[in-house]
């Protein structure tokens, strides 16, 4: 960094005033003999002048003023040329202020104030460059042997010398290390909504600089970090500016003092090294979830077993037994089913527990491993309580007793008629609400022992028995309406479930009530069953779940 002391040292210059400002560091040299230079000026600049228009000492004070308010490095007053010696007001004005003022003799050209200032620039810029190109290597070569995340950060805080931090385009962290000194929890969730403001297009600048690097004014950051966007590839920004999606927030901070030029040319090209290694991430999780999504669809509809399925669930970290939970569908507006998973996942992570996570028939399951009852089902209320946490309302959780591998698909089936059970079991409640409007209620964790009716159901080990009592009660629907029979099943389905209530039904099916009602009778005139009749009705329940377990 080049400072108004080093650029005079060797010249034959006498400094007037500003003594303790000599280390302040020269951003550029200009020449002027504007009476008000500081439009042209960005602040940093060692400015020299002959004082062309500067006759008063008025003027003159009234010039260094607007130079120091500028916030300038420094003034050279060349004498011999309108002025013989430096003006007094000028100087006075200088030592007020703090500006480093030098007077250059007659025999002192310009110019060799300025090649030398030009050629010290030129080799710091050379120097800075080299040490960022090596930087930005050392960062490739980390994104390139798939040390993840983590490590891309830590690399950052090492050559920056300060904590760096990375948020989801929603504020959430991501990742963070700190050099020497880390952040508090304070400051993290300060900086967390700053990040969340300026994501949705809050910030000062309006909508356009809600999208762009900025200084934040977190209190224990103020004034020595810097956040900079990153962009995600692919799709753009609707709003006509061609700009990439907002994918992530990079932020930095030093331990001590402010961000070098370095520091920042650094973090500028970390920008898209950060956005490649979220997108191998993004990739590898998006492998993983299809990957997960087959394995536990094969296991549910009876296509995976034995020796294959045992090398499926290697790589998820199961062994030869296997428990299962499942989530419920989230409410309406609480992110839909990517969601849960999400939150499902990151509960697992939180735990530490292995496991394979993945949406099948608009349920979020995860197989973990086989656990006893002891501990599998606190572990269940724990990521119960993880997930609510992170969806932001009450959930409902299915846990199936650990089996052998082979079994899994009857764990499922478990977990999920339990889960079924529970909401039978309390008809006006709405994942986990109270039905009294407050929505306070606790997570609740189904078990077997909630199963009641599934459980007969469950214990049918003969699947050509079960398909015989689901066909001989579904078998008129399905056989007699061709494609409409999965509309009247669906229909029979919801308006058992809302326990008859014709309203509820109908919203659910996104239908008339009048509509709804023709399809019961349909259902009634196809079976020869009466809705009104408590035993008809619970067979057709029974018979909608066997079609579940049937693979």
């Amino acid at each position: 960094m080049l400072t108004v002391r080093e650029l005079v040292r060797d010249l034959d210059i006498r400094l007037l005033a500003g003594e303790a400002s000599l280390d302040a560091p020269v951003r550029w040299v200009h020449i002027t003999e504007l009476e008000d230079p500081t439009p042209w000026l960005s602040g940093g600049e060692l400015l020299l002048t002959t004082g062309l228009l500067l006759d008063s000492p008025e003027r003159q004070r009234a010039f260094v003023r607007r130079l120091a308010d500028h916030g300038l490095a420094g003034l050279g007053f060349g004498v011999g040329f309108t002025h013989e010696q430096v003006p007094e007001a000028l100087v006075e004005a200088a030592r007020e202020r703090g500006l480093p003022l030098f007077e250059i003799p007659y025999d002192v050209p310009f110019i060799a104030i300025t090649e030398s200032a030009f050629s010290r620039l030129v080799n710091e810029q050379y120097a800075v460059l080299r040490r960022a190109i090596a930087a930005h290597e050392r960062l490739e070569r980390i994104v390139l042997s798939q040390s993840g995340i983590d490590a891309v950060v830590g690399a950052l805080a090492t050559l920056v010398g300060g904590p760096v931090l990375v948020f989801d385009a929603r504020g959430g962290l991501l990742a963070q290390r700190p050099f020497r000194v880390e952040l508090d929890e304070a400051t993290i969730g300060e900086l967390e909504r700053e990040l969340r403001e300026r994501s949705r297009g809050g910030g000062a600048a309006g909508e356009a600089g809600g999208r762009r690097g900025f200084a934040p004014s977190a209190g224990a950051l103020a004034g020595r970090a810097l956040a900079l966007p990153v962009g995600a590839s692919g799709p753009r920004d609707g709003d006509g500016d061609g700009a990439p999606l907002l994918q992530a927030w990079l932020v930095a901070a030093k331990d001590s003092g402010t961000l070098s030029e370095f520091d920042r040319l650094t973090l500028h090209q970390a920008v898209t090294i950060v956005a490649l290694e979220l997108l191998r991430r993004r990739v590898a999780e998006e492998t993983e979830r299809r990957l997960a999504g087959d394995v536990l669809s094969g296991i549910v509809n009876g296509e995976l077993s034995g020796a294959d399925l045992g090398r499926r669930l290697e790589p998820f970290g199961l062994g030869t037994r296997v428990g299962v939970i499942v989530l419920s569908p989230p409410r309406p507006g609480a992110g839909g089913l990517a969601a849960a998973e999400g939150a499902l996942a990151a509960a697992l992570r939180g735990e530490a527990a292995d496991g394979l996570v993945a949406i099948h028939d608009g349920l979020v399951g995860a197989l973990v491993p086989g656990l006893d009852e002891e501990e599998l089902f606190p572990l269940a209320r724990r990521i119960s309580e993880r997930a609510t946490r992170t969806l932001g309302h009450p959930l409902r959780l299915g846990v199936g007793r650990a089996v052998a591998s082979p079994d899994a698909r009857r764990a499922f089936h478990e977990a999920r008629c339990a889960l079924e059970a529970l909401a039978l079991a309390q008809p006006h409640s709405d994942n986990g609400d109270d039905g009294n409007g407050g929505g306070a209620v606790k997570t609740t964790v189904a078990t077997y022992r909630d199963l009641g009716s599934f459980q007969l159901l469950l214990s049918l080990q003969d699947d050509d028995a079960l398909r015989l009592f689901c066909d001989s009660i579904l078998g008129p629907i399905e056989e007699s309406e061709g494609a409409y029979g999965g509309e009247l099943m669906r229909s029979l389905e919801a308006f058992i479930e809302e326990n008859g209530q014709w309203e509820r039904a109908a919203k659910r099916l996104y239908c008339h009530r009048h509509t709804l009602r023709y399809r019961i009778r349909r259902v009634e005139e196809l079976t020869g069953r009466s809705m009104s009749s408590a035993r008809d009705r619970i067979e057709f329940w029974l018979a909608l779940r066997g079609r579940e377990l049937i693979p």
